[in-house]
């Protein structure tokens, strides 16, 4: 019911009445002016009740007289009495019906009653009920009443001084109460701004409202009297304790902290009045260090003082949570004197309230945040919250650092406090319980032997302090042991908690904010406010080191599971705030002792211990104390659960695993699979650990890269408690979630999770290498998986995945590289077959990206690798094969790098996928790949380790060369719309296309490449390689060449056919001549190929036959490319190099192919294809120069060029030549540059070697040599034309070459005729006919050509010189073929005989025909033909032969007989004059010939030699004497001196005697004489010449026998008895007969006729025969007799001289 309803007014009136009543009853006996003071209150009161419907208010004024008689009740200090009226005053209060005035004289008898020491306690309700109910006490009247109840606060009384104590708060915050309700009430009203008042009084408080000054009062008369001044307010104060005022502070302070931020009067208060206060109440605590001794400092230090210092810490909190934007600097102080109190020296309760007043700052995260802003983020200012932070860590620190800090309570508590350390024992809560208990298994921390239990102080999130509320207490309590610790940890905890949660829950809000704008502004970035970020960023740099230190050390320290899953949580969250806020070397920190914590006490590993090498360098100071990271206690006291061996390169001992390692493990898993997304670089620490951890707890990689466990492979096996054996596939399983769950993660975390594993197998490669310990498979099973597992993104990762991958391929340790091997090919392998959207068939880009790492596998050099690499290639084939699409080039490039050092398997397997590739393939995969297919065909061709592969993939290159060409027109298309593709592409580039064969259309450039690779194979070192590939490039060049089109034609001759020519020529040129051994013993080489060089040569005729076929069938074809002409050139060059190649074999065959050229007809042209042949030939430059050298002769000024030849044709000027001459011409040429390339063949092939016969290396065989020549007929048909002179010479050198060139012994059975026979050789024969071809062209030719005559006619003369001189060739010795055995002689020369005389009867036959002609005669023929008989003629039975001098005559009487004529006829000319000795000399040396007949010659055969010689005196005396007159008189003179000798003496000295009639050639002897007698005596004397030649004969012969016989006759005078040898008996009987002879003709002829000086002569000789008659010889006598008988006919007497004719 209200006060104010009727009814309680009602009663209200009756009570006071009542009230009146008993008080007018008490003191009717001693008081009786108050008796009537309260009988006449009656009456007003029923008065005021009458008169007034308002009574409360007409009450109210009249309360001072209402009151009035209570208040003279009170007075009389009765206690009866006083009570009784005081009850009374309180019931009006409580109605609202006292005025002020009435309230003033209230407090006023109060005060009295006070003083007096009256009923306190009901003073005291009063008071409150007066303040309570209403407002109406201010000022003065206030200030009293509340000193009122101050003064009875300090009464001797506890009871009293309680519940005074308890009034004068409750007053106190009436006091504020009123002044915030005076402010509600005033909300609305505009104030005027204060007056700018200057720095004026204090009190000066004229601004504000009455309880506003009230409160102002009576705040600052408080901070007065706690700093022990007078109070401005409070008159009448006489005592009042700091303690109790801290209280009033604090009360006020917490419960009001509006008044002081709305109204600048109070803040001012706060600046000027709270603050200096309390930091000089600081000063004793701040000053004191415990443990120093007084005497020390000058001045005795104050003792800190329990009450009043934990009282200031609780202002200071209150001062800090509420007006911490006002004090920005006081709070720094007050903050900085909170850390110092946490300092080793202070004694151990100042620390336990401190830490506790800092712990309520840590559940705070807000305020914690304004500090960093206010202190931390400004230049030159403490650093406050890192310092708070730093200093919880450096205390939890000193707990373990100091000796036994546990205890030291004790010492500070003095000597009876015993009682109340027990006592704050029991009220440290129930976690203070355990201190003398310490047999349960206690949670606590232990570090080097310091032992801390740990306690439960508060709940999470709540500073709930037990020191800081110990208000009744006034000595220090005793700080129960580990107290101080556990309010640390959880401050710590409490701190790590508020903060996180605040920055996350910001986070949250600013990541929705950013979602919503992107979905508005879907266009623009999202620019988050800097500030927020600043502020979050350096709370996390300024607590972290701090944090770090302490959770690390508690971490190590702690041996409470839980206590150690609220550390690691701590560590994980911070781990993960700073990884979302991008700090990353905290995150890193963070993440390095979680690490650690994971891992055996000083195991070594490198990531993290440079990672704490960093932090340690960070070494921080608070306050001067520097604060080191602890690094971990190695003795532990936790449970082993396993034991395993280090991933260390060097084997060492085992190392233990705890369950806290475990427990850290978890955590690390926990961290990675929640916190995945912002641990960046710290993968890399976090995987390192992890995989250390897997290999100490022998966990093994298995199929797709999970961890299953497996034994150690090496060294002592792990041991695992079955505690962890149950955990292992738990945390095998969880191991592979965390790399599942990588799928969530954005692209960059995946990527710094890829790196991560990337270099962490790095280092376990570094590790594996040079040893074959088993290596860690951790990363490289984790990359597998983490690849497996985001597929469907493969692309981002891929290139890095791969990347390493393949390095790890290529270790050296078998084991390492078999799991890279193996992740790689099953990453390849699943990223084809996973179904991706877009498919990869659409996908070209992806699914390249897919198979390139399988392109890079083919560089490993590993064959284990190269094996994989191809096993799954050929998987791939065969489940993906068909869709390969654009992915066949890389796969075709796998198949084909193979390398020689590969072995045979791998090639093998390689080669495989190859021939699945050509039989099922091929129509599926996109025509630009074929090429690729050929190379790789090609490729396996080339490699030399299994022989049989080669010559397979030679018959692929066949079956794909087939697919060509029956699906030639689907190619071409597909090829073609690549083609416009790729030109499209090129422009835009604004490039040239580049492909090989460019200009070819592409169809014709995958037969180029096909012919190419055949051409590679066709040069390979191995002869049966290049057999088949020689055929099959020929065969497919013949099979389908009709496919490519004309312009393709000049590719094939110039890059494939001319360019494998070159390469084999080369080759066969350098090949080796060592002897091969037969191979292996299995395989028999032909002695006939048992060298390189031969196998070389087979390979050299293949090619070249197969060059000059294709020339040979498609030369019309051919004939159509502009550059035909160039092609021959070099086909010819070729051919000659063969030719004259050191290789009998080749220089054959190159002829064969020679012959098969120059077999062709000229194809008939078009005469609708017109071609310019000069622009088509001479224009181009020749490529080749051919052997611009041209060996002996004419230097080859190249006159067989094309545009020499036209201007000879066409004269001076170049013009086209018309349609119809152009092909003769360029026939013409082509067939000149055939004859040059003859020619030279020839020259260099039959040019005897010049040096020593020891150097000789090769002389050309019959065969070759025969083929050489038998070219030349046919060749010349084409050349006459234009055959010169010149080109003659040449010839002749050749064939005269040719047939001076020895046969080797061991030919010369199979070439050579037994000496018997008169056969010519075949190379003999091919040259006459040569010969015979030419003569027969001259003969039918036109006149100029016959001045060839002479040549030819010199030609065989050389030949005929041969049976009497073999040819000379170089300086080589030769033995004759009939001395030589065999086996000596190294060489043979042949028979010459035959061919000598063969060459002699075509000249005799020739000179028959052509003796007449000009050229002829001018050239001396007859003359040259004369002086080469003359040799053998000379040599007669000397010569080799017989049949040669007999042939030699007769063919030099048929010569003559037809020559002399025509000698006769030119006399005058002088053209024979020379001609004449010479025909002289030839008789003297055959008639009188030096060499004596063989011993064996019959008298037959004797005879018929004699008459060959009469039938040359007959010549000459039919032919040649007669016509005396024609012929020069020297000639006719020897001829005559000859005759002369005949007839006289011819004998030969070694005749028998009974062969001497026969011997004396006597039939000669006559036929001569007969003939000089003939001329002798001619009757016909037609000239004088004639004449001249009888007198000659006479005088010669007649001289003869004078001397003859002058001789005889004094021979014989010497000999005495002697005879006279045989034959110059028979000479002089020869003379004597001669003389008879003569006598004889001169009876017959006319006198007239004789000359006188023959007469005298004839007379002359008479006395000389008479001398004769004294020989003894009988036939002399006989000869002598006939002799002298004819004399008698000058015996007559002489006749008388006539004179003048007559008688």
């Amino acid at each position: 019911m209200s006060t104010s309803s009727p009814e309680a007014v009602k009663k209200l009136l009756e009570n006071m009445q009542t009230d009146l009543r008993s008080l007018s009853m008490e003191c009717k006996k001693k008081f009786p002016p108050v008796k009537e003071a309260a009988e006449s209150g009656i009456v007003k009161i029923k008065t005021i009740a009458a008169r007034n419907t308002a009574i409360l208010a007409a009450l109210k004024e009249n309360s001072s007289e209402v009151v009035q008689p209570f208040l003279m009740g009170c007075g009389t200090k009765e206690p009866k009495i006083t009570q009784l009226c005081l009850a009374a005053i309180q019931r009006l209060m409580s109605h609202e019906v006292v005025s002020e005035a009435a309230a003033g004289n209230i407090i006023n008898m109060l005060w009295q009653l006070m003083e007096n020491g009256l009923e306190e306690l009901k003073l005291l309700q009063t008071v409150l009920v007066l303040l309570t109910t209403n407002t109406v006490v201010h000022d003065e009247v206030l200030s009293k009443a509340i000193v009122l109840c101050f003064r009875l606060h300090f009464t001797k009384d506890n009871i009293t001084n309680n519940t005074a104590a308890a009034t004068v708060r409750q007053v106190v915050t009436v006091v504020f109460e009123r002044m915030v309700a005076e402010d509600e009430r005033c909300k609305g009203i505009v104030e005027q701004p204060p007056p700018v008042q200057g720095n004026t009084n204090r009190r000066s408080v004229s601004t504000l409202r009455p309880s506003a000054k009230d409160a102002y009062m009576l705040f600052q008369d408080l901070c007065q009297l706690v700093n022990a001044d007078a109070p401005y307010w409070l008159v009448g104060m006489t005592e009042m304790t700091r303690t109790f005022g801290l209280e009033l502070l604090e009360s006020v302070l917490n419960d009001f902290p509006g008044v002081f931020l709305q109204h600048q009067e109070f803040s001012f208060l706060l600046k000027e009045r709270v603050c200096p206060l309390v930091i000089k109440l600081f000063s004793p605590n701040i000053k004191f260090r415990q443990g120093s001794s007084s005497s020390a400092s000058p001045a005795p230090v104050e003792k800190p003082y329990f009450p009043i210092c934990m009282r200031l810490l609780r202002v200071v909190s209150v001062l800090i949570k509420h007006f911490y934007s006002l004090l920005v600097t006081e709070c720094e102080i007050f903050l900085s004197l909170l850390v110092k109190f946490l300092d080793g020296e202070k004694p151990q309760w100042l620390r336990a309230v401190a830490v506790e007043s800092v712990h309520r700052l840590c559940v705070q995260p807000h305020l914690l945040r304004s500090f960093c802003q206010s202190y931390d983020m400004k230049q030159h200012s403490t650093k406050v919250f890192r310092d708070i932070v730093n200093a919880l860590g450096s205390f939890i620190q000193s707990l373990f650092i100091i000796p036994n800090a546990g205890n030291t309570a004790a010492l500070n508590a003095p000597a009876g406090g015993s009682g109340s350390g027990a006592q704050g024992a029991a009220q440290g809560g129930p976690g203070a319980g355990g201190v003398s208990g310490n047999l349960t298994t206690q949670a606590a921390f232990e570090y080097r032997g310091t032992w801390i239990p740990l306690m439960t102080v508060s709940v999470q999130g709540s500073a709930k302090a037990t020191y800081l509320e110990m208000l009744d207490k006034v000595e220090p309590p005793s700080i129960p042991e580990g107290y101080a610790m556990s309010v640390a940890f959880s401050a710590l905890l409490d701190l790590v908690r508020g903060i996180t949660s605040m920055i996350e829950r910001e986070l949250a809000v600013e990541e929705g904010q950013a979602a919503e704008f992107r979905e508005a502004h879907p266009r623009q970035e999202w620019q988050p406010q800097p500030g927020a970020h600043l502020v979050w960023d350096e709370m996390v740099s300024a607590c972290w080191c701090g944090l770090l230190a302490a959770l690390s050390l508690l971490l190590d320290a702690s041996t409470d599971e839980t206590a150690t899953e609220n550390i690691l949580k701590a560590e994980l969250t911070m781990a993960s705030l700073c990884g979302r806020l991008g700090l990353v070397t905290p995150r890193d920190a963070f993440i390095t002792a979680i690490c650690k914590a994971s891992l055996p006490p000083h195991y070594a590993l490198t990531v993290l211990t440079s990672n704490a090498a960093n932090l340690s360098s960070k070494a921080y100071s608070i306050q001067g104390h520097s604060v080191q990271i602890i690094s971990p206690s190695s003795e532990s006291h936790q449970q082993v659960v396993a034991v395993g061996q280090p991933l260390t390169a060097q084997p060492q001992g085992t190392v233990v695993l705890t369950a806290k390692n475990i427990q850290c493990m978890r955590t690390l898993l926990n961290l990675a699979h929640c916190h995945g997304a912002v641990l960046g670089t710290s993968w890399q620490l976090v995987l390192a650990t992890l995989q250390h951890l897997v290999w100490i707890l022998g966990l093994k990689p298995s199929v797709g890269g999970a961890l299953k466990p497996g034994r150690a492979v090496e060294g002592p096996s792990t041991v695992l408690t079955t505690a962890v054996m149950t955990d292992l596939p738990v945390i095998s399983n969880i191991l592979s979630r965390l790399f599942e769950s990588s799928q969530y993660l954005d692209d960059v975390s995946l990527h710094h999770l890829i790196n991560a594993l990337c270099s962490l197998s790095l280092e376990a490669m570094e590790m594996a290498y040079g040893n074959n310990k088993e290596p860690s498979l951790f990363a490289v099973a984790k990359l597998l998986e983490t690849g497996l597992i985001n597929m469907d993104r493969i692309e981002i990762l891929w290139r890095p995945l791969t990347g390493h991958l393949l390095e790890v391929c290529q270790h050296p340790n078998s084991r390492m590289r078999e799991w890279g091997a193996e992740a790689l090919t099953s990453l390849i392998k699943a990223g084809l077959a996973y179904k991706h959207d877009p498919p990869l068939g659409q996908n070209q880009r992806l699914q390249l990206l897919l198979l390139n790492p399988l392109k890079e596998l083919s560089n490993v050099l590993h064959a284990d690798i190269r094996q994989k690499q191809l096993e799954s290639v050929l998987q791939i084939l065969q489940s993906q094969g068909d869709g390969l699409g654009p992915g066949w080039p890389l796969v075709l490039g796998v198949i084909g790098a193979i390398r020689n050092d590969q072995g045979e398997s791998l090639i093998r397997t390689a080669f495989q996928c190859l021939q699945l590739v050509v039989t099922d393939f091929l129509p599926t995969m996109p025509c630009t790949c074929l090429q690729i297919v050929v190379d790789v065909a090609g490729s396996f061709g080339l490699q030399n380790q299994e022989l049989n592969i080669s010559l397979t993939s030679i018959g692929l290159l066949w079956n794909i060369s087939d697919y060509f060409f029956q699906r030639g027109e689907a190619i071409t298309q597909d090829l073609g719309r690549e083609e416009e593709a790729l030109q499209k592409q090129a422009q835009e580039k604004g490039e040239t296309l580049n492909r090989p064969f460019h200009p070819a259309p592409p169809f014709d450039c995958l037969w180029l490449c096909l012919y190419a690779k055949l051409g590679e194979l066709c040069v390979d070192p191995r002869p049966a390689v290049r057999k088949s590939a020689g055929q099959t490039l020929f065969s497919t060049i013949a099979a389908h060449g009709t496919l490519l089109q004309q312009p393709t034609w000049h590719i094939v001759v110039w890059k494939v056919l001319f360019h494998l020519l070159n390469c084999v020529r080369t080759s066969s040129s350098t090949a080796d001549k060592e002897k091969i051994e037969s191979g292996g013993g299995n395989i028999l080489i032909h002695h006939s190929r048992d060298t390189a060089e031969k196998q070389w040569a087979e390979t050299w005729v293949l090619t070249l036959a197969g060059v000059a076929r294709i020339f040979n069938t498609r030369r019309y074809l051919l004939q159509q490319l502009g550059d035909f002409f160039e092609a021959w050139e070099i086909l010819l060059n070729h051919i000659q190099s063969a030719a004259l190649s050191k290789n009998n074999e080749v220089s054959l065959a190159a002829l064969k192919s020679f012959q098969e050229i120059l077999q062709i007809v000229t194809p008939v042209r078009d005469s609708d294809k017109p071609c310019d042949a000069l622009a088509a030939l001479g224009v181009l430059p020749v490529l080749i120069d051919p052997l611009s050298a041209a060996g002996p002769g004419r230097p080859l000024l190249r006159s067989d060029s094309l545009v020499e030849r036209l201007t000879r044709y066409n004269g001076a000027e170049l013009q086209a030549p018309p349609p119809g001459e152009e092909s003769a011409l360029e026939d013409s040429a082509l067939w000149w540059s055939a004859w040059n390339t003859w020619y030279r063949t020839g020259t260099d092939s039959t040019r005897p070697p010049s040096g020593p016969t020891e150097k000789l290396s090769f002389i050309p065989s019959q065969p070759f040599l025969t083929a050489l020549i038998q070219i030349f007929p046919a060749l010349y048909q084409h050349i006459k034309a234009n055959f010169s002179m010149e080109d003659l010479k040449k010839l002749g050198v050749i064939t005269y070459g040719a047939v001076s060139v020895p046969i080797s012994s061991d030919a010369s059975p199979f070439i050579l005729p037994s000496y018997t026979e008169a056969v010519l050789t075949s190379l003999q024969e091919a040259v006459l006919t040569a010969l015979d071809v030419l003569q027969k062209a001259i003969c039918v030719g036109p006149e100029n050509l016959q001045v060839m005559y002479p040549a030819i006619f010199e030609q065989l003369l050389l030949f005929v010189e041969f049976s009497c001189k073999p040819p000379q060739y170089g300086r080589m010795e030769t033995k004759h073929v009939a001395n030589a055995k065999y086996n000596q002689a190294e060489w043979v020369a042949l028979n010459y005989v035959p061919f000598a005389e063969r060459s002699l009867e075509v000249l005799v036959d020739l000179y028959h025909k052509t003796a007449c002609h000009k050229a002829v005669i001018n050239e001396k023929v007859l003359q040259n033909i004369i002086k080469t008989l003359r040799m053998p003629l000379g040599l007669k039975y000397a010569c080799p032969s017989e049949s040669t001098w007999k042939l030699a005559v007769s063919s030099l009487l048929k010569v003559l007989s037809i020559g002399l004529p025509v000698a006769r006829q030119h006399a005058s000319s002088g053209k024979f004059d020379t001609m004449w000795p010479e025909l002289a000399n030839a008789f003297e040396d055959f008639l009188f010939t030096k060499s004596t007949p063989p011993d064996n010659v019959s008298i037959q055969e004797f005879q018929k030699n004699e008459a060959i010689d009469v039938e040359v005196v007959q010549l000459i005396s039919t032919e040649i004497l007669p016509f005396a007159n024609f012929i020069p008189k020297e000639f006719v003179g020897q001829i005559m001196a000859m005759l002369n000798r005949g007839s006289i003496h011819s004998q030969s000295p070694s005749f028998t005697e009974a062969e001497i009639d026969v011997r004396m050639r006597e039939e000669f002897s006559k036929v001569c004489f007969e003939t000089l007698l003939q001329f002798s005596f001619s009757n016909k004397v037609s000239t004088p010449q004639e004449g001249y030649i009888s007198r000659m004969a006479l005088s010669v012969l007649l001289k003869r026998s004078q001397d003859v016989l002058r001789r005889y006759v004094e021979d014989e005078r010497l000999s005495g008895r002697c005879p006279l040898p045989r034959q110059q008996v028979t000479e002089i009987i020869f003379v004597l007969k001669a003389i008879s002879t003569l006598m004889d003709s001169l009876k017959k002829t006319q006198p007239e006729n004789v000359d006188g000086n023959t007469w005298a002569q004839v007379i002359a000789l008479y006395p000389t025969l008479v001398e004769c008659i004294t020989c003894s010889s009988p036939e002399v006598s006989c000869a002598l007799k006939e002799a002298l008988g004819p004399f008698k006919d000058f015996m007559q007497p002489p006749v008388s001289r006539v004179q003048n004719g007559e008688s």
